[in-house]
């Protein structure tokens, strides 16, 4: 009897040790988002992100000076010329949001027009002067004409990122 129990005690032994492991699924979504996204800022992953259309719902119910955190998608439409310090996101098809990087501690690629981003940060509503939308002009190279027919502030959807994540091109 003693042996029969000693048996079973090694058989048992050896089906849970010979276990096969999962990987947590949080672990392979972080390999893929290594192997598909570049990250620029603080690390961020794609969980809990909500789409353009979402965050231009958000905005339209904020007030000038209002603020949120959010992590949200969409797709790079302009980005500074000189150095990648801003980009220009859709939120749909007419409007967009403005995206300046936290204490200027990152930029983007330069040829990142048209790329995929999931992007973590605040987003407020803030009316930007003349001067900075001349300014911001001039950066995304318009002509003479183009930056001299800004006259008015404007009310502006605005995020400022902490962490991004670029899709990958391929």
């Amino acid at each position: 009897m003693k042996y029969l129990i000693q048996f079973f005690l090694v058989i048992l032994f050896v089906f849970t040790a010979c276990k096969d492991g999962k990987k947590p699924a949080n672990k392979i979504a972080e390999q893929k988002q290594e192997v598909n996204y570049d990250s620029f800022g603080t690390k961020i992953d794609l969980d809990n992100a909500i789409s353009s259309e979402q965050l231009l719902a958000k905005f339209k119910t904020m007030k000038t000076g209002d603020t949120i955190n959010v992590k949200f998608g969409s797709t790079i439409k302009e980005v500074c010329s000189k150095k990648g310090c801003w980009m220009k996101l859709p939120l749909d098809k007419e409007a967009e949001t403005m995206v300046r990087f936290k204490d200027y501690g990152f930029f983007m690629p330069l040829d990142a027009k048209g790329r995929e981003v999931v992007l973590n940060g605040k987003a407020f509503v803030q009316e930007t002067s003349v001067k900075e939308l001349q300014h911001y002009a001039e950066d995304a190279g318009k002509s003479k004409e183009e930056i001299a027919k800004i006259t008015q502030p404007k009310k502006e959807f605005t995020f400022e990122a902490d962490g991004v994540l670029i899709k990958k091109s391929i």
